[in-house]
């Protein structure tokens, strides 16, 4: 399950309204092609690309067993988190329409702050594009849900996401326990950005 940031900070009523309105009317597909809020329509595509170890086991808050009943409970959850304001799943969907990844955006807009999880079918792994696909995500969050700050995790081994995430620019800050669905807990990198560090390095 998702935890906000280590570091808190405190949305006033008005920004905290203006997050979950911002979450709630975002147009995903401003994040590239293929980008769709997930719905109950992509569950056997997504339970097709989860099932890939090499996809789904760096990820430490997917359900599991990965089945089409525990997958369409997490579609479901999803598309309530975005009615509150709290949340986005989005997938990326190839040229046949087949779920090719998926990005899931935690929000606590009373904190103003946000943690992005995600990953990508295992042959798109390793080509280059992720770097430039997720920088374009990180600063679409800032800009379009207008969060102050952003936390990442990842599994101590997944050296490939810790590359990925530092350079993008965000500052490490030791670890944390993350915790599982089952209320099991797993060791992970932690790594957070504010707004106005994003913009001063990318020039937003």
């Amino acid at each position: 399950m998702s935890a906000p940031p280590k570091t808190v900070l405190h949305a006033s009523e008005a920004e905290a309204a203006a997050i979950r309105e911002a979450v709630r009317t975002a147009d995903v597909t401003e994040l590239g092609p293929g980008r769709a809020r997930a719905e109950l329509k992509h569950v056997p595509g997504l339970v097709r690309l989860l099932a890939d170890p090499a996809v789904s086991d760096p990820i430490y808050d997917l359900p599991r067993p990965i089945t089409e009943d525990s997958v369409t409970r997490w579609v479901a959850e999803a598309q309530a988190q975005a009615l509150a304001g709290e949340g986005l799943l989005i997938v990326t969907l190839d040229e046949a329409g087949e779920v090719a990844g998926y990005s899931k955006i935690t929000v606590w807009p009373e904190r103003s702050s946000a943690e992005l999880a995600g990953a990508m079918r295992a042959s798109q792994q390793g080509k280059g594009q992720g770097g430039s696909g997720a920088a374009h995500t990180f600063g679409w969050i800032f800009a379009a849900l207008g969060v102050r700050l952003m936390c990442l995790t990842a599994a101590l081994d997944n050296v490939r996401s810790a590359k990925l995430i530092e350079a993008a620019g965000f500052r490490p800050m030791g670890e944390r326990e993350a915790v599982r669905p089952d209320g099991s807990t797993r060791a992970s990198l932690y790594w957070e950005m504010t707004a106005d560090e994003w913009r001063t390095r990318h020039r937003l």
